[in-house]
């Protein structure tokens, strides 16, 4: 069956979904990045222990940068959750075309945090408190009073 009104927009559900997996990507994935970042034990580089490098302090900044950024992108515990994330990036930016903004930032904002506690919780164990669940409930009920309004 046709849609009478002329609209082509895509049905609500499509942007349900979005918005999780925006939220999911951005949220879910960063516990295990800060979990490989602290974790990650650097392999040595002779370059940085050679006089020139040692004698600029610039050069000795920015070659520690190169290296540290090198090791951990190959580190596939640091990368693979690292291309989620940016790949929500995308969607997000994908989206933002399409959805209404007002609505898109907090509520993809909202599910991230809600992803990130409860990706806390299975990476590192992290408890769930009593004000962090109330936050949770609270920052959901705001979105459907913001989704409302916009009715």
């Amino acid at each position: 069956m046709a849609d009478d009104t002329g609209s082509s927009s895509p049905p609500a559900f499509n942007y349900v979904l979005s918005f999780i997996l925006v939220g999911l990507c951005w949220g879910f994935t960063t516990p295990f990045i800060r979990r490989a970042a602290r974790t990650h034990k650097p392999p040595p580089h002779p370059v940085l222990d050679s006089p020139a490098v040692k004698a600029s302090w610039l050069k000795s900044k920015l070659y520690g940068a190169f290296f540290g950024v090198l090791d951990l992108l190959r580190n596939p515990r640091y990368a693979t959750p690292l291309l989620l994330n940016v790949t929500g990036s995308v969607w997000f930016f994908l989206l933002i075309g399409q959805a209404e903004l007002s609505l898109t930032v907090p509520i993809v904002n909202t599910l991230a945090f809600l992803f990130t506690v409860i990706g806390e919780w299975l990476v590192e164990g992290k408890v769930i408190s009593k004000e962090i669940a109330i936050g949770m409930v609270l920052s959901l009920t705001g979105i459907g009073l913001c989704v409302q309004s916009k009715r």
